[in-house]
């Protein structure tokens, strides 16, 4: 009996040093884990929406691995952040989503105290509608949506407002961006009517003028819309002022216009995702992309407009003086920032989009 008492006592003893070795082990990987975690920085972006220097920049000065990822819309990006299987430390969505992210507690309240340079930025690109007193996110890029023409179909002055797409000599010449919001906010527009309308009479009255304006759509397109114009393969295209600021830069027959008769102005904004494992990395990246030469070096190498007011100042007097991509305040005053229409209403917008694109085939 004392034996057998033995064998079990030296068994529970056997167990007891495997299972200390065993938490050891794992409290050993978990350091280690985390530890490799804090030096990697994971950024969820636009496509093509940084100079490729400034991430090679930022990682040889901090020493952090930058695993960049893309997205190719607000709503991609939401969904994937919302299912939480990437912990993103760095996101850069736009205005209407950044206040929908907020609903939904999906954003990190900003630590002002943890930000270097929020004041280099211009005083009218903060504090907007979408996010006041910037409790979440930080200004990146801004511009507007408009229409490029080729002078060598299309005369200058020939298109100076969304209405002038309805001429039908346009018919299957006009690219369109592939996007609910974009398209139904032409007709809007074109009616005097807010692009943040829920008014269901004014919803439809733009779906059945879009009727009418669906036979010029030679397609509805993402980034293809820059092979297309920069290679004269479509007279015209609606398309954001960046993109068209690259267009524009590749072919010297194309030419930009903000429509007379308003249109969106954009806010791309840097925010931090809940579920980021390497907020101090977020926060280093954030002052680091404030950093007027970083932020000057960024928008020249995108081509879209700066709203860090100490960085425009270090851009060519021909980029900020340039009224097709840095709009007067006036031109300004036309303008709306799309705003979050709720489920209800996003889904009636993308409906009509769908119904919109198949009743032009």
């Amino acid at each position: 009996m004392k034996k057998l008492l033995a064998l079990i006592s030296g068994i529970i003893v056997i167990i007891v040093c495997l299972s200390l070795g065993v938490m050891r082990l794992n409290r050993t990987e978990n350091t280690q884990t985390n530890s490799s975690s804090k030096k990697v920085l994971n950024i969820y972006n636009w496509g093509d929406y940084i100079d490729p220097q400034l991430i090679k920049k930022f990682e040889k000065q901090t020493g952090y691995k930058v695993n960049y990822e893309t997205f190719d819309s607000n709503e991609a990006m939401f969904t994937k952040i919302k299912q939480g299987g990437t912990p993103y430390d760095i996101a850069v969505p736009s205005d209407y989503m950044i206040q929908k992210m907020a609903k939904e507690k999906l954003l990190l309240p900003l630590d002002k105290h943890k930000i270097k340079g929020m004041d280099n930025n211009d005083p009218q690109f903060l504090d907007l509608s979408f996010d006041k007193h910037n409790k979440y996110s930080v200004p990146y890029f801004w511009g507007t949506l408009g229409i490029v023409y080729n002078d060598k179909y299309i005369k200058p002055g020939e298109i100076t407002n969304w209405n002038d797409l309805w001429n039908s000599k346009y018919r299957k010449q006009i690219l369109f961006i592939d996007g609910a919001r974009e398209f139904i906010g032409i007709g809007l527009n074109s009616l005097g009517y807010s692009l943040n309308s829920k008014n269901d009479s004014q919803i439809n009255q733009a779906y059945d003028k879009l009727k009418n304006l669906t036979p010029n759509a030679k397609a509805f397109v993402a980034d293809e819309i820059k092979t297309y114009m920069q290679n004269d393969e479509a007279p015209l295209a609606v398309t954001y002022s960046g993109e068209a600021s690259e267009m524009l830069d590749n072919n010297s027959h194309l030419h930009y216009v903000i429509p007379d008769d308003g249109t969106n102005l954009w806010f791309d904004n840097i925010v931090i995702p809940k579920t980021a494992k390497n907020v101090k990395g977020a926060y280093e990246f954030i002052n680091f992309m404030l950093e007027p030469k970083n932020a000057a070096q960024n928008a020249e190498y995108i081509g879209y407009a700066t709203p860090n007011d100490k960085a425009a100042k270090l851009l060519p007097k021909s980029i900020t003086s340039d009224r097709q991509f840095y709009p007067t305040k006036k031109q300004m005053s036309k303008m709306e920032v799309y705003a979050d229409l709720g489920q209800t209403y996003l889904e009636k917008y993308n409906d009509d989009f769908l119904e919109l694109k198949m009743y032009r085939q």
